[in-house]
């Protein structure tokens, strides 16, 4: 089930602040991949715990979430994980964020919230702004991948990253999966049900050039 947080809301202008990757990763020169949208950051536990040579930061804009998230970090100590409350489309905008930018190797946006209704899709986390920011702030070869259920919404992404002359689409099949952020594959909460109940999962990588 979808729980319908408004980005837009003025609660969201800010994000938290991002200590310095030396404080929060044991290896800050690690490869770092930033997953908008973590939810309760499952994904990015079992992700960190199987794949230590990354590091990996989730922004999420349900605080009680991220809360949950980081007191599970500090019970278990892990090294190269770390949770932030906000609006993603915020965290671009911030120049103090700067040298975390050069540090990005890769973005996910795993089934994010559709807002069906035409009105609702300034909402949307994809968005034309913001795709703009993150061709801006990219290093060269660095990757965004979406996921969702929603066909409309998938083409609407899609769209949306194509028309940035700065994102080239790769072809899923000749994606070398083992040397990314995610080389065992390991499925979100939502895509096992998705799968689970015999629904098509739509997904596309991009490069920044």
């Amino acid at each position: 089930m979808r729980q319908h947080v408004n980005p837009l809301s003025k609660n969201f202008l800010e994000i938290d602040p991002i200590p310095p990757l030396y404080e929060i990763f044991e290896n800050p020169k690690s490869s770092l991949h930033l997953d908008v949208g973590c939810a309760s950051g499952d994904f990015l536990f079992e992700l960190s715990s199987i794949n230590k040579n990354w590091n990996y930061l989730g922004i999420e804009i349900r605080e009680k979430l991220v809360q949950t998230a980081n007191l599970k970090i500090k019970n278990r100590e892990y090294k190269n994980l770390y949770f932030s409350f906000g609006n993603a489309n915020n965290f671009f905008e911030q120049p103090k964020n700067k040298i975390l930018f050069d540090s990005i190797s890769s973005i996910s946006f795993n089934f994010p919230d559709p807002w069906f209704k035409k009105k609702h899709h300034k909402r949307r986390v994809i968005q034309r702004q913001f795709i703009n920011f993150l061709s801006n702030s990219m290093k060269k070869r660095s990757l965004i991948f979406i996921k969702t259920d929603v066909k409309e919404l998938f083409e609407y992404m899609e769209l949306t990253i194509s028309e940035s002359i700065k994102f080239k689409k790769l072809a899923n099949k000749d994606f070398q999966y083992n040397k990314s952020f995610n080389p065992n594959k390991i499925q979100t909460n939502r895509e096992k049900y998705v799968l689970l109940n015999q629904l098509k999962v739509y997904e596309s990588i991009y490069i920044k050039i």
